[in-house]
């Protein structure tokens, strides 16, 4: 008995599934997986997707949106797509791309190839186009990291009570912080000139 499966992937939490899944759910999917983690994470950082290339079998479909959601390498693309046809499983993308049930073998590794590189160069543009962003921010004077958890009036109390002599947990004790955070602050004022 032939099963279809839908696969989702998002590369981070502030992307959102649904639609994808309610593609999958339209096109027939009666078994929908995914993953949040990135487009170029390996296969064993995917639990979802390692147990359905576990699960799935010879005469099963699988769907997916588009074939960027198995990887975002073009090598990647062509060894999974390649693995999975050699087992008899057919793939169907959403985007009308590659459908393995009507083409050609040997037409399929030249789309395939083709989508990888693409995908590729979409993924290496996002990196450039993001690295000139943050530059380019950065020259503006944004920083980036984590948001200071101190104000100025405690990093003031922490520095004259350790020039009073105080110890870091006495200090942190009585401000209501961890000793790493006054060691921090103590550590990072003292390099900065006076």
């Amino acid at each position: 008995m032939t099963t279809i499966y839908g696969y989702w992937r998002c590369s981070t939490d502030n992307q959102d599934e649904e639609r994808q899944i309610r593609s999958l759910k339209d096109s027939g999917c009666e078994s929908i997986v995914g993953d949040k983690i990135t487009g170029t994470s390996t296969y064993g950082e995917r639990p979802e997707l390692s147990k359905l290339l576990e699960t799935i079998k010879e005469g099963d479909l699988l769907i997916l949106s588009e074939l960027s959601r198995l990887g975002r390498t073009m090598t990647t693309m062509l060894v999974e797509v390649e693995k999975l046809i050699n087992r008899g499983v057919k793939i169907k993308t959403l985007d009308g791309r590659l459908d393995t049930t009507t083409m050609d073998k040997s037409i399929v590794k030249l789309i395939v190839g083709i989508m990888g590189y693409c995908s590729e160069q979409e993924l290496s543009q996002i990196k450039s186009r993001t690295s000139e962003g943050r530059q380019i921010s950065m020259s503006r004077g944004v920083k980036f990291g984590r948001k200071l958890t101190y104000t100025p009036f405690q990093v003031e109390e922490i520095l004259r009570k350790r020039s009073e002599g105080l110890g870091y947990g006495t200090i942190s004790k009585s401000l209501g912080m961890s000793r790493s955070m006054v060691q921090r602050i103590i550590k990072s004022n003292e390099l900065q000139p006076v």
